[in-house]
């Protein structure tokens, strides 16, 4: 049976005092979550939130990472140094990085493959915008940024990985994709995965990312292959967050 994860991402967001009074919300109120639960923040606050979340049943990790292991990279963030503050997971891919700093599947295919080889966890995305789901190409769309990862890495890989469907035109916009629509591409992903690999499908967590919130969380929860959240917004509030996770 899969165990459902919910992952906020912080984005760029945060400062020590506001992550303090979060990270000190949702320790508060984690007795009765039953889902796996993560925080993916920002490269300076890793120490903070390691120090806060150690022992706790939150996971964290970081939004990012450098495909290179090490060298003349300014500015850059390698898995190992990722590694040294026990991060568990590791976002790739994420439709903003592909859209604003031009991200290529091959980039997130090497990135998830060297989140993997430093032995983290990478919650890998994948989606469509508006134009490209009004084209009718979603899973075509879906197929090829999977075809990238898979071609390098393996279906095995999928096994040591979590993917997070985000329709890009429902990120932030405060427009969800309907339950049935979520659904239809959840269940697209694990029979492609299926047809390569049985069990690795069984066992694969799909999130949903794309403006859940407490309001519809249960609903697209409750679906039979969503099994957790990548939550942006509504991570940044303990009390919207850990709604979130009960639901799960």
């Amino acid at each position: 049976m899969r165990r459902k994860l919910v992952a906020g991402n912080w984005k760029m967001h945060g400062s020590l005092s506001e992550n303090e009074a979060l990270l000190s919300g949702l320790l508060a109120g984690m007795a009765d979550v039953k889902a796996g639960v993560a925080v993916c923040v920002p490269f300076p606050y890793l120490a903070q939130v390691q120090s806060r979340l150690q022992g706790s049943s939150i996971v964290w990790g970081a939004q990012n990472v450098s495909q290179e292991a090490k060298g003349a990279f300014t500015g850059e963030v390698s898995a190992s140094m990722l590694k040294d503050f026990s991060c568990g997971y590791v976002i790739v891919g994420h439709s903003e990085r592909r859209a604003i700093y031009g991200e290529t599947d091959a980039l997130v295919a090497d990135k998830f493959a060297a989140v993997q080889a430093a032995g983290m966890t990478p919650i890998f995305c994948v989606g469509e915008t508006l134009a490209e789901r009004e084209a009718g190409v979603t899973e075509a769309v879906v197929a090829r940024q999977m075809d990238a990862v898979i071609a390098k890495c393996g279906v095995a890989s999928l096994a040591r990985a979590v993917v997070a469907y985000e329709p890009v035109w429902a990120i932030g916009t405060g427009v969800t994709a309907s339950p049935a629509q979520a659904q239809a591409v959840h269940a697209f992903i694990r029979a492609k995965v299926r047809a390569l690999d049985a069990t690795v499908a069984e066992g694969l967590v799909i999130q949903y990312g794309g403006s859940m919130k407490p309001n519809n969380a249960v609903e697209l929860l409750g679906q039979p292959d969503i099994d957790g959240g990548l939550i942006g917004g509504a991570a940044l509030n303990a009390e919207d967050f850990l709604a979130i996770c009960r639901a799960g």
